[in-house]
C-alpha cells in the first residue's frame, strides 16, 4: 500500500479547515498545511487534528501549491483546498487506490455548496478535478488565481467515483468580494503575459458567459441561486477585461 500525503494551503480558514481534515483522516499518512500567516484559529484547529503546519508568505496560488508539494513526506499526493472535503464514496475510492495504485493521476468530480444549496448546474457540476497524483510526474500551472495541475503527456489518468464537496460561499457578499479579488489578480496576470485589451471580449464575453451558464448549462434549474451565480460569473468576465483595460492604459501613460 502506498503512503499518501494530503496537502492543503490556507489563510484564515478556521471555519473550514476542521471539516477538511476530518474527511481525510481515514486515508492520510501525512497531512501538511502551508499557511499564509493566518490570524484566526486555523493553526490551532489544524494542529489539534494532527496536521503539520508550515508558515509561508503567499507566493501566488500556483506558486504556493507547488511549494506545498515540496513539504509533503510522500510523492503520492491528494491536494485539497481548505473549503473542500471528501464524500464517503470518494474516501472509499481513494482507499482502494492506495491498495492498488495503477494510474499516474486520478480525477474526481466536485460539487459546490453555495449559500447552503448544492449546485447541480450553471457549469459548476460535474466540476472534474485532477487532485490525486504522483507528484514526480507533474506540477501546478495555469494563470493565477486559476491553478491547474498538469501531468506529463504520457501520464495515465483514471476517474474515481465520489465527489469533493466544495463549501464555496456562505453568502452572496462573500461571492462578490471574491470576484473582485480574483478579477484583480486575473487582470494583472493577463497584463504580465502581454495580453492587450480586447473590446469585443469586453462587450460580448460576459453576455455569452451568462447565456451559456444559465440556459445551455441549465443554471435556471438551480433556481434563485442559479440566477445569482450566472449573473455574478458573467460580471466577473466583464470585470476581468475592464480591469485589464485600465491597467493597460495606466501602463501606457507611465511610459
Amino acid at each position: 500500500m502506498i503512503k499518501l500525503s494530503v496537502v492543503i494551503i490556507t489563510f484564515n480558514e478556521g471555519k473550514n479547515i476542521g471539516r477538511c481534515i476530518d474527511s481525510v483522516l481515514c486515508l492520510a499518512d501525512d497531512i501538511i498545511i502551508v499557511d499564509s500567516f493566518s490570524n484566526d484559529r486555523t493553526e490551532e484547529i489544524a494542529t489539534s487534528k494532527g496536521a503539520r503546519f508550515v508558515k509561508q508568505k503567499f507566493l501566488g496560488h500556483i506558486e504556493q501549491k507547488n511549494f506545498a508539494i515540496t513539504q509533503a513526506k510522500y510523492p503520492h499526493i491528494l491536494s485539497l483546498d481548505a473549503d473542500e472535503s471528501l464524500s464517503e464514496k470518494l474516501q472509499k475510492s481513494i482507499l482502494k487506490v492506495k491498495e492498488n495504485w495503477q494510474g499516474d493521476g486520478y480525477k474526481m468530480n466536485r460539487m459546490t455548496n453555495y449559500c447552503g444549496k448544492w449546485i447541480k448546474h450553471c457549469g459548476w457540476y460535474p466540476d472534474t478535478k485532477l487532485r490525486l497524483w504522483d507528484s514526480r510526474k507533474g506540477k501546478w500551472e495555469g494563470i493565477n488565481p486559476h491553478d491547474k495541475y498538469i501531468m506529463e503527456k504520457q501520464a495515465k489518468i483514471i476517474f474515481l467515483e465520489g465527489d469533493i464537496f466544495h463549501y464555496s460561499y456562505y453568502s452572496i457578499l462573500d461571492h462578490l468580494k471574491q470576484t473582485d479579488k480574483f478579477t484583480d489578480i486575473s487582470a494583472r496576470e493577463l497584463l504580465l503575459k502581454g495580453k492587450k485589451p480586447n473590446y469585443i471580449k469586453l462587450i460580448f464575453s460576459p453576455i455569452i458567459k451568462f447565456l451559456r451558464d444559465y440556459f445551455f448549462n441549465l443554471g435556471f434549474l438551480d433556481g434563485y441561486y442559479g440566477f445569482i451565480i450566472c449573473k455574478i460569473s458573467a460580471n466577473a468576465t466583464f470585470l476581468k477585461y475592464k480591469k485589464l483595460k485600465n491597467l493597460y492604459s495606466e501602463q501606457k501613460n507611465n511610459k
